[in-house]
């Protein structure tokens, strides 16, 4: 598609005021492209073409023949792996070894679902005599979706195939600063046979695109991923029509450590759990408690491997490359900032390679130490590559901090103690706890979503068709 396009009804155009926005490369902060710079007419245009689509050739789709296109989707996508892998790592920064794992993840979001569209069976239920009660799932309708600049591939393949595979047609606002390959991953979708109107794709910015989505009446169920703030006024919005919501906000997820751990075991997983994507992760494991008695010991190992790490653009491939923006490397520079203010020791900190353009938005990662739990390095998401380190007592001290901050997305529990094991899961308040393992949000087929601050409803695996889909009760009496 030529620069500037949105997809609207199974057709790339232009916006209805031909207004188009910058794209950056993080890598060097040059202007490499142009994208749409969408809004209310064209996400009202969109969230028609959608519904148009539902009472139309999509909306009639047996289950079986939606999932046929899924999983011819899941094979393109594989045939365009390292293209879009390209594309998104010069989008966002990330190395491209990330990119190419979010390509694959992107092309098993599609086979899982392209499985499981005609899978999801209503239920009969005894009732009085005479009657025959059944239920069915049914699509919610027009689905709009709001996707961060994090994940482009990963969260729109979460979010999009649940919806689709239930159905339901959906109008996706990507983030204005980097959805190059969500574009791309359009075309695709054209090219295997989705219907027009299935699919419709407008960039924009969130204050404008995303808030005339979030605020359309047509639309029946909205999916946001992003900051509390602004799920904030995605909920106040749907409120208004009592349209459901899912939201998914973040993170600020524990590892816990304990005295029997195998800290060589725990030590890589870790590691990558915050360097990922510059700690660009709402799962990224942000804090690290570990048992005092064994805390001088872990930590300093976990430092030797920050030591050791570099920061560089995303060609290099090395352990991280840059934040998404300057805007965000002066948010992250901030938090290091006001934590040395506050006394807070840096324990060890990577390096930005040496030959890394200077106009890139580099961060090296950072480990802090003895963060007290209520200070802010442990209780706001960062978003960069920085671990803030504490300690505790016992098992009781464990639970108090791990859950002493107002999120609940996701934890690691390190112990060799089977128990122990069993305690902390359910003891912890979050969407998904790994045991001796850190996921970082999981594989395709695992419910994802958070307690308390993080969000509610169900992203990734079969609870996703429960999600994008409404229980209708039928009661039939028959005498």
């Amino acid at each position: 598609m030529p620069d500037g396009d949105i997809l609207i009804g199974g057709d790339w155009k232009q916006t209805s005021d031909g207004q188009t926005l910058p794209v950056f490369n993080p890598s060097d902060g040059s202007e490499f492209a142009k994208i749409a710079r969408g809004n209310a007419r064209d996400i009202d245009a969109a969230v028609k073409a959608a519904r148009k689509a539902m009472d139309g050739a999509w909306g009639r789709m047996p289950a079986a023949e939606r999932g046929r296109l899924l999983s011819k989707l899941a094979l393109k996508v594989a045939e365009h792996a390292e293209e879009l892998a390209v594309l998104e790592c010069k989008d966002t920064g990330k190395p491209l070894a990330q990119g190419k794992a979010d390509a694959t993840a992107l092309s098993r979001y599609f086979e899982f679902y392209g499985g499981a569209a005609d899978k999801v069976h209503g239920d009969t239920i005894p009732y009085q005599h005479g009657y025959t009660v059944m239920t069915l799932r049914e699509p919610h309708g027009v689905c709009g979706q709001i996707i961060p600049w994090n994940y482009p591939m990963q969260i729109f393949g979460r979010s999009a195939c649940g919806a689709l595979a239930m159905g339901n047609a959906i109008v996706v606002k990507p983030a204005e600063e980097a959805c190059l390959s969500i574009l791309r991953v359009g075309q695709l979708m054209l090219e295997v046979g989705f219907p027009a109107g299935a699919v419709n794709i407008v960039p924009g910015l969130g204050h404008e695109a995303g808030a005339a989505l979030s605020d359309h009446p047509g639309i029946d169920h909205m999916s946001f991923t992003g900051s509390r703030q602004v799920g904030t006024l995605v909920q106040a919005a749907a409120a208004k029509f009592n349209r459901p919501v899912t939201m998914e906000l973040g993170g600020k997820s524990p590892q816990v450590v304990f005295a029997d751990a195998d800290m060589d075991a725990a030590l890589p997983f870790i590691t990558r759990a915050i360097i990922q994507n510059a700690g660009q992760t709402c799962s990224a494991g942000s804090r690290l408690l570990v048992e005092d008695r064994v805390y001088d010991e872990f930590v300093g190992r976990v430092a030797e491997k920050f030591k050791a790490l570099r920061a560089g653009p995303w060609d290099r491939d090395l352990d991280i490359g840059p934040l998404i923006s300057k805007k965000q490397k002066e948010r992250v520079e901030k938090f290091i900032g006001d934590a040395g203010k506050d006394g807070i020791k840096l324990v060890a900190s990577g390096e930005v390679a040496a030959n890394a353009p200077s106009g890139g938005y580099y961060v090296p990662p950072q480990i802090f130490g003895d963060v007290p739990a209520t200070h802010i390095l442990a209780q706001e998401e960062v978003f960069g590559p920085v671990l803030a380190a504490t300690r505790f007592k016992n098992e009781e001290d464990a639970v108090r901090i791990a859950n002493a901050t107002p999120y609940g997305l996701v934890a690691g529990i390190w112990t060799r103690d089977g128990g122990k094991q069993m305690r902390m899961a359910r003891a912890v308040k979050a969407g998904q706890v790994f045991i001796n393992n850190y996921g970082a949000g999981g594989g395709i087929e695992l419910p994802f979503g958070g307690f308390k601050g993080s969000g509610f409803g169900r992203e990734k695996g079969f609870a996703a068709l429960f999600e994008f889909s409404a229980i209708k009760t039928v009661a039939i009496n028959h005498g």
